[in-house]
């Protein structure tokens, strides 16, 4: 499959939205595979993952390593994936810091507001990509509606860091962070992963800081085998997604649709906390939350509801997309 040809501004534009894909990423509630799919490179993303297979491998010793990196679109993903790492690198601690951390409720609904401000507006835009509603697109628009709502619902495991598990949950959560609508990092919360996944991340970037090259191979082993578990969902599942695509694109983004619908319940500012636990870290996790309006969470905790910030930041998020979708427009017809 032949891919465009970037310059650098190009693979610079890329990048960047590597790293709006990254802190959606660190999010539990918002895909990072919504970012890539309204800045438009989703199907480009899927058709490169694909392009990893055996026959592209073979052909190294053959035709050579630049051919090679050519067939797999070598520029993009490595631009693309800098772009996520140094995002996820650099946002992990602040934001895993503002959803965990007591207190700071200001700075959580303003996070979550944002978010929902670009949830809203990828359900739009996604919506104005089906070429045509028929019972069977608002089948799949109910259906996966309703999935992404019972994922948002589902009762949080306990954690658990056993290599066996931290493969598994690799696998599971790259699937849904390329899947526009469902959160790979809720997936990680649901499976009891997601503070060890992140307490890893923390802890490798603070080991790296330090120069503390023991402490930093020893968490190798843990972070290879989640890392080991994301590249093979990921090679697996892209290649459903992109024959989906293919063979059932109308019906596939109205799915897509109900997907990013279904999950607002999740990332809805104002929340009533129902049930808690305390991880290994004792830090006191919600467990169950249930949705309240503004007014209620006034009453209930007598605090602020900070409803104008709120407004303001999911106005923020609002024009986010529709920022992306310009500089998707702008750099689809790269040659």
């Amino acid at each position: 499959m032949e891919f465009k040809k970037r310059n650098l501004f190009g693979s610079i534009g890329i990048y960047l939205r590597g790293i709006a894909m990254g802190a959606a990423d660190v999010v539990p509630g918002v895909s990072g595979g919504t970012i890539a799919f309204i800045s438009g490179i989703y199907e480009e993303l899927l058709n490169t993952i694909k392009a990893f297979n055996w026959s592209n491998i073979k052909q190294i010793k053959s035709n050579g390593l630049i051919s090679f990196w050519k067939r797999v679109n070598g520029n993009f993903i490595v631009a693309l994936f800098a772009g996520i790492g140094t995002s996820i690198l650099s946002l992990a601690s602040l934001i895993s810091g503002i959803l965990e951390e007591e207190g700071q409720t200001s700075q959580k609904i303003a996070l979550w507001s944002f978010f929902f401000g670009l949830i809203i507006a990828s359900v739009i835009y996604i919506a104005k990509q089906v070429k045509g509603w028929t019972y069977k697109e608002f089948l799949g628009l109910i259906l996966g509606g309703a999935v992404a709502y019972y994922i948002t619902i589902a009762s949080v495991a306990e954690n658990s860091d056993g290599m066996l598990f931290l493969f598994f949950a690799g696998a599971l959560a790259i699937s849904a962070m390329i899947l526009p609508g469902i959160s790979g990092s809720f997936i990680l919360v649901l499976l009891g992963a997601y503070q060890p996944v992140i307490g890893m991340v923390k802890s490798a970037v603070l080991a790296l800081k330090a120069g503390e090259l023991m402490g930093l191979l020893a968490l190798g082993i843990p972070i290879g085998v989640f890392a080991a578990g994301c590249l093979t969902g990921l090679l697996s599942f892209s290649r459903l997604l992109s024959w989906l695509f293919k063979k059932q694109e109308n019906i596939t983004l109205a799915t897509l649709t109900g997907f990013m619908v279904g999950s607002l319940n999740k990332i809805w500012p104002w929340k009533e906390v129902l049930d808690t636990r305390t991880n290994s870290d004792g830090i006191i996790i919600p467990t169950v939350t249930s949705n309240i309006s503004p007014s209620s969470f006034e009453l209930m905790y007598g605090m602020d509801s900070y409803l104008f910030s709120a407004v303001g930041f999911s106005v923020i998020g609002f024009i986010v997309v529709f920022g992306l979708e310009f500089l998707g427009n702008k750099f689809k017809n790269e040659q």
